[in-house]
């Protein structure tokens, strides 16, 4: 099991960010995330990537203890949060270099130029990230996600700024990807989990709501939309 979450809380005084919640995540299906802002989304992303210290509860990485084992969990993961960190200043091709530096990865050159083919940014690659368009500059922190080949990717609105025909790329990328690896993606976007996820959770207030397949939650409601079964289920 490449993601294993246990009684996962996150609670800041008296809110339960996150409230106690379990769930499992396997290797060629994706997850999609759901839940209305607020819901726990990216609390959930940020503790299982090791940036927010659980209040309570376990959750594993490839086996790794994402708390007690902190590095070695986080080999293998790649992570794209919501708003990604980039270096504006650096070059695209210049920064892919620098984050494989970090993963110490061996024929770097040749890994920077295949994930910037994979993603895209071939005409884009030679210029700032700070001209970048904000989809250009979203393909970039998908490559540096991916850049070290994890097992584990965990994608916060991973779309977030794209144009229709980048979507298209874009989805058809985590679709290949999620072939061999776990992918979780977190989203509101009901279209995005349809055409991209296995599986999905729904999360509001803290706690899961729903968790199955797409086929599954709309048998358990009568076949309704996806999205009327979110806003059921969310409110």
């Amino acid at each position: 099991m490449s993601i294993s979450v246990k009684n996962l809380s996150k609670h800041y005084d008296k809110q339960k960010a996150v409230d106690a919640i379990s769930f499992e995540a396997k290797p060629g299906r994706i997850l999609g995330f759901l839940g209305p802002n607020g819901a726990g989304k990216s609390t959930t992303m940020r503790m299982l990537t090791g940036y927010l210290e659980p209040t309570s509860g376990n959750a594993e990485i490839s086996n790794y203890n994402i708390s007690t084992q902190s590095l070695e969990a986080k080999k293998h993961i790649g992570y794209l949060p919501e708003n990604t960190p980039l270096y504006t200043e650096m070059y695209v091709k210049e920064f892919l270099n620098f984050v494989g530096q970090t993963y110490q990865l061996k024929n770097l050159s040749h890994r920077v130029d295949e994930v910037i083919k994979m993603v895209g940014l071939t005409p884009e690659q030679h210029k700032k990230i700070g001209m970048l368009s904000k989809g250009y500059r979203q393909r970039v922190g998908l490559a540096q996600a991916i850049i070290h080949n994890p097992e584990v990717l965990i994608l916060d609105e991973p779309t977030s700024g794209l144009d229709p025909n980048q979507l298209v790329d874009i989805r058809a990328l985590i679709k290949a990807l999620g072939k061999n690896k776990t992918v979780i993606i977190s989203t509101h976007i009901m279209q995005e989990v349809e055409a991209i996820c296995d599986y999905i959770i729904i999360i509001n207030k803290g706690k899961i709501v729903a968790k199955d397949t797409i086929e599954g939650i709309k048998s358990a409601n009568n076949q309704d939309s996806l999205e009327n079964i979110f806003r059921k289920l969310t409110v």
